[in-house]
């Protein structure tokens, strides 16, 4: 499986915070690189092209809505996330944050583990949309993505080896999730009309999946089928 490494660029004008989150991002396997304004953080966003910018809102010179405003006109960084980090709570804060262009907003302070877990439950959401665009052959089930076009399973931040037959069926179940497919169907859509298979093929692929993926989605109707379950 292959891990894939996201940038981060945290903005803060609090030195201590900038090394604190640094480390522990860091050590979650982001790569991280920091700023103590927005003036320093918008061309050291051109340069870097983090996949998602930390921001405090409050901050001498060009506070963080600003910030974000011109950061969300430079076409380059178009896919960025953007995510406000501050301690100020007020609904007017939030709404000129959201409204400036920013994904999420979180409150200080919050455990780098929940920050972390946070900004890649984001970031995968952003992939999948931007891959979504590009296709009609990409299914996106929570953290699954699966690309028929090229025959590309990820299941969070990794991807998943499959055999050809393997995908096809995931992807037959998971395109009408909580649908029971009949074996038959099963057979008439994966497997080519003719080829004969053994009773227990399918049974064994379904295993396999299961093996591979270690979640729990795909379910049996004893009798009757299978179905990828939301």
């Amino acid at each position: 499986m292959i891990e894939h490494k996201y940038k981060v660029l945290v903005v803060d004008d609090e030195e201590d915070i900038l090394e604190f989150l640094s480390f522990a991002l860091s050590k979650d396997g982001f790569e991280v690189k920091t700023a103590t304004s927005g003036t320093s953080a918008i061309p050291l966003a051109k340069e870097f092209k983090p996949d998602i910018i930390i921001l405090d809102v409050m901050m001498p010179g060009i506070d963080g809505i600003e910030t974000c405003s011109q950061l969300r006109e430079i076409k380059e960084l178009e896919n960025m996330m953007i995510v406000f980090l501050t301690a100020r709570n007020e609904d007017y804060s939030q709404i000129a944050g959201f409204e400036a262009g920013a994904d999420d907003y979180v409150s200080k302070p919050i455990k780098p583990k929940v920050l972390s877990s946070r900004l890649k439950a984001l970031l995968r959401r952003n992939t999948f949309q931007t891959h979504a665009s590009e296709s009609n052959n990409l299914l996106v089930r929570n953290d699954l993505i699966i690309d028929k076009d090229r025959y590309l399973v990820k299941l969070k931040d990794s991807e998943v080896t499959l055999s050809k037959k393997e995908f096809e069926l995931l992807y037959f179940l998971a395109s009408k999730p909580n649908k029971v497919f009949s074996r038959d169907e099963i057979y008439s859509a994966v497997w080519e009309d003719g080829i004969i298979v053994g009773e227990r093929t399918i049974d064994v692929h379904i295993r396999k999946l299961r093996d591979k993926l270690k979640i729990d989605n795909i379910k049996t109707y004893k009798g009757v089928g299978y179905k990828y379950e939301e």
